[in-house]
């Protein structure tokens, strides 16, 4: 695990290196949990597996052992500040699960993102479907997968040029682990 300084405290990495990586995968986890969720568990063995380097980010607010989540504008610049110390091999890849897929949507183009990786985006608060957080996803100008749960009561993001929305059973816990690494390997192939 290495610490990585951002303007609003340090995050926390932990590198999954692999020889001659053909990419870089960099993930976050979502606004309540950590870098151990089983869904960012399974994309990083389906990357590694591939080829690719994998870096799991742990945001500020939880090295701080905060639970809630600090505002966007601050998840984002502590995420632009970790993917420039990190200086990854090859194309880079981001992205994370539910709150973490938002940072990376947000912050794709900023970051020079190849492509972006999103588990469980959550595309509306449950029961509140007016208050869409489509647009983040929309703006993405990359390749991008959605990997989200068929009974997701963060609802399901529509398919799009350009995304590729892949329904696995289950909730927003995404726990489909074998078919989550299916997903990802098949998307990963295409990109490389």
């Amino acid at each position: 695990m290495r610490e990585v300084a951002t303007p609003h405290g340090p995050a926390r990495v932990e590198l999954h290196a692999v020889a001659a990586p053909r990419a870089t995968l960099v993930l976050g986890h979502g606004a309540g949990g950590g870098i151990g969720a089983p869904d960012l568990v399974a994309a990083r063995d389906a990357a590694l597996a591939c080829g690719v380097a994998v870096a799991l980010v742990e945001q500020p607010y939880r090295v701080a052992g905060r639970r809630s989540p600090a505002p966007a504008a601050q998840l984002d610049a502590a995420w632009l500040a970790v993917l420039e110390a990190l200086a990854p091999a090859g194309p880079l890849l981001t992205g994370g699960r539910s709150s973490g897929a938002r940072v990376a949507c947000r912050t794709a183009q900023a970051a020079g993102a190849a492509g972006v990786l999103c588990l469980a985006f959550p595309v509306h608060p449950p029961g509140r479907p007016e208050k869409t957080r489509l647009a983040e996803l929309d703006a993405v100008e990359v390749p991008v997968l959605v990997v989200q749960g068929e009974r997701d009561p963060f609802g399901m993001p529509p398919p799009a040029p350009g995304r590729e929305v892949v329904a696995v059973p289950g909730t927003h816990a995404l726990r489909s682990t074998g078919r989550i690494a299916e997903a990802v390997t098949a998307w990963l192939r295409a990109q490389l």
